[in-house]
C-alpha cells in the first residue's frame, strides 16, 4: 500500500512541494559566485536561449535563473519517478514539459517529439527552454535534440553548470549530485552556440560535438571554483 501510494498523485504533490522548499533553502545558504560576472545582462543580450546540461545536474539549474529570464520552460521524464521533479519545478515558477527522448527508435514513444516542438513553441512565445543536453544511458554523450531544437527555434545554446561544495553525489548513471546548505556555489554559463537554420546532417553533428565540449568545460570550472572535481568526468563511453 505505502509503496502505490508512494507513486501516486498526492505523494507527488507532497514530495515535489518538500523538494522545492529544499532546493530554495540551499539556495539562500550557500555563498554562489558567478561567470561571467555580469550574467544576468550577459544572459539577456540573448534571451530567449537553450539552457543546456548534463544529465544528473539538472536538479542545481534552477539556481541559473536570473532576473533576465521572466519566464522557463524545462523538460522533465515522463517516467513516474519524475513526478515529483516536475512538482518541483512548478513549485520553483518553471513550467515542466513532460518528454524523454529514449534511444533511436523510441522517440516517439516516449514523448520526445511533442515535446521538442513543445519546447519550440515555448521558445516562439520568448520563454527560456532547459534540457539535458545527453540521452538516458549515455552520459556526457550530447545528442541532437539539442541542436535540432537550437536549428528549428533560431536560439543560442547555453552550455550551463550549477555545482556546490557541499552535495549529495549519488552513485548512479549520470552521478547525480543535489546541493547541501552552508557551502560555496558556482553558476557557469558558457559561450553561446548558434546552429542555422539550414544546417545539413554534418552541420548538426559538429554543433553537438561543440555543445559536448562547452558543457564538459562550464562543468570543469564549476568545480574547480568551489575546490572540487568533477564526479561526472570519465563517464563518457569510448
Amino acid at each position: 500500500m505505502y509503496k502505490r501510494w508512494g507513486r501516486g498523485p498526492v505523494a507527488h504533490e507532497v514530495l515535489g512541494f518538500l523538494f522545492a522548499a529544499y532546493l530554495r533553502f540551499v539556495r539562500r545558504a550557500n555563498r554562489f559566485v558567478q561567470e561571467p560576472a555580469d550574467l544576468d545582462e550577459f544572459l539577456a543580450r540573448q534571451t530567449p536561449f537553450i539552457v543546456a546540461m548534463w544529465h544528473g545536474q539538472h536538479l542545481m539549474i534552477p539556481y541559473a535563473r536570473t532576473k533576465s529570464i521572466a519566464r522557463i520552460a524545462a523538460l522533465t521524464s515522463r517516467s513516474r519517478d519524475a513526478g515529483p521533479q516536475a512538482v518541483a519545478l512548478r513549485h520553483l515558477g518553471i513550467m515542466p514539459v513532460r518528454g524523454s527522448g529514449g534511444k533511436p527508435g523510441q522517440v516517439r514513444q516516449k514523448g520526445g517529439a511533442a515535446a521538442l516542438l513543445r519546447l519550440k513553441r515555448e521558445l516562439d512565445d520568448g520563454a527560456t527552454v532547459a534540457l539535458t543536453a545527453d540521452v538516458s544511458k549515455r552520459p556526457r554523450v550530447a545528442g541532437l535534440g539539442i541542436v535540432t531544437l537550437a536549428k528549428l527555434s533560431g536560439r543560442p545554446i547555453a552550455p550551463t553548470a550549477v555545482v556546490t561544495s557541499r552535495r549529495f553525489d549519488f552513485d548512479s548513471w549520470d552521478r547525480a549530485s543535489i546541493g547541501k546548505p552552508f557551502g560555496r556555489g558556482a553558476i557557469v554559463v558558457g559561450d553561446f552556440i548558434g546552429v542555422p537554420a539550414d544546417a545539413d546532417d554534418a552541420a548538426l553533428e559538429v554543433a553537438r560535438r561543440t555543445v559536448q565540449a562547452g558543457l564538459d568545460e562550464v562543468h570543469r570550472r564549476a568545480y574547480a571554483l568551489v575546490g572540487a572535481c568533477d564526479p561526472g568526468a570519465g563517464l563518457r563511453p569510448v
